[in-house]
């Protein structure tokens, strides 16, 4: 008996300290010597690492509006809590300045920082951790060429447990991948670039894939469309009906590397920020390699969202500076703000009279009833930098009251979408709580 006991108790201890390290020790580092061989430090590799942290989004959520790039401070608000992007300018103080090689390789292969914590995923290391070595080395030899910031990140903000970051060496266990993307033989070189850009550096997924009760990418709807941040990224499987398996080759690299295309719209909110501070610094090259990675996902249809209407209705019977007759005496308010606010750039007929990026014509936002990505460009308005210029639309929340917006919204859904729409003005009011 005592000698069972001995045992069971040798056990418990076992796993006690297995336990142990498991919670408490950070991920060790990686010997990066023989990439740090390949990828040396230089020019080179400071051009190569500048192409790369734009393919890898870096800017959008390393810099505060107003703030200087990459310093950091921009919240990220989560239903548990808020989260702050940190400084990754080479200052010595409150950036990276005095990480290793190895430490940086570990933070977005692992998610670990450079004194041992874990990082949450709203740095999407889930994602890089598919980046090869000498990538992630370049963007490090990229980010230190730049000009160091002193400033502070606030401290995270976060109800408990999800304070507890030892928390997190379970969730990756679970959705980090083990070992950086290995091309497939089977496929073409164009279709394994794509998938790189889409999956490890562009982290497409993090934003377009619904999440689980975990929080964790849910694959089984992969780029079936997701709200992040009070925005919607939209579907992006091959569907025909909501997602962009209808759209030509040409469109989905338009709206990559522009923000519009011609019969689809313009992105707004987080996706104007992806071509603005990512995608449209892509090569064509590499954005039709992501065309075509992008065309091999299964279609994905939940069934809860309808599919685009290119020609509702309404829209056929309008000219670009008349609506039709028998719109005048439905939704009188609705049609009046747009008379008054919207038509001269936009044209009754939803072709866009001042920018192509004003047309509304198969938009996915005027198609949907839930009014999600409308109601945030109504009230915030939306701005985007392109390689042909700025593209911007000005807000109206503070001109408009939340009855007059849920109007116009409801307007714009049925005329350029041709579907029922009911927002109230309690939608417009939790909308505006989202900024």
């Amino acid at each position: 008996m005592r000698r069972w006991i001995s045992i069971l108790l040798a056990l418990i201890v076992v796993v006690a300290l297995g336990a142990a390290a498991f919670f408490f020790w950070p991920a060790g580092l990686e010997d990066v010597s023989e990439a740090r061989a390949r990828t040396p430090a230089g020019q080179a590799s400071i051009t190569r690492g500048e192409y790369l942290a734009k393919a890898a989004d870096c800017a959008a959520c390393h810099t505060l509006a107003g703030g200087k790039p990459y310093a950091g401070g921009l919240p990220f608000k989560l239903p548990f809590g808020t989260i702050y992007a940190t400084n990754i300018t080479p200052d010595k103080e409150t950036g990276i300045g005095n990480w290793s090689d190895a430490e940086f390789v570990r933070a977005l292969h692992h998610g670990v920082g450079r004194d041992g914590e874990d990082l949450y995923p709203a740095f999407p290391y889930a994602s890089y951790a598919l980046m090869s070595t000498e990538d992630a080395l370049a963007i490090k030899d990229y980010l230190f060429s730049l000009e160091p910031v002193r400033a502070e990140t606030p401290a995270n903000d976060l109800a408990f447990p999800y304070n507890q970051r030892y928390v997190m060496r379970a969730w990756k266990l679970l959705f980090v991948p083990g070992e950086p993307f290995a091309p497939d033989a089977q496929r073409p070189p164009e279709w394994n670039r794509g998938f790189y850009l889409v999956e490890a550096l562009g982290h497409c997924g993090e934003c377009h894939t619904p999440r689980n009760l975990l929080y964790g990418l849910d694959n089984g709807k992969k780029f079936a469309g997701a709200v992040t941040a009070g925005w919607k990224a939209y579907n992006i499987s091959s569907d025909k009906e909501v997602g962009i398996g209808g759209w030509s080759d040409d469109a989905v690299a338009s709206y990559l590397s522009q923000g519009f295309a011609h019969g689809h719209g313009a992105a707004s909110g987080s996706m104007a920020e992806a071509v603005e501070y990512s995608l449209r610094h892509l090569s064509p090259d590499d954005i039709r390699a992501m065309v075509t990675y992008l065309r091999s996902v299964a279609p994905q249809n939940t069934g809860d969202e309808p599919p685009i209407n290119p020609e509702p209705p309404a829209v056929k019977a309008s000219t670009a500076f008349t609506p039709p007759p028998d719109e005048t005496n439905a939704n009188a308010v609705g049609l009046g703000i747009f008379q008054s606010a919207c038509a001269s750039c936009h044209g009754w007929n939803g072709e866009g009279l001042q920018h192509p990026h004003a047309a509304l014509v198969g938009s996915q936002s005027v198609n949907d009833p839930a009014g999600t990505n409308l109601l945030q460009v109504l009230i915030h308005g939306t701005h985007m930098k392109t390689n042909e210029g700025d593209v911007f639309m000005p807000p109206f929340g503070a001109a408009y009251t939340d009855v007059e917006l849920a109007a116009v919204a409801n307007y714009v859904i049925g005329h350029f979408g041709g579907k029922q729409s009911i927002l109230t003005p309690a939608d417009v009011a939790a909308a505006r709580q989202l900024d």
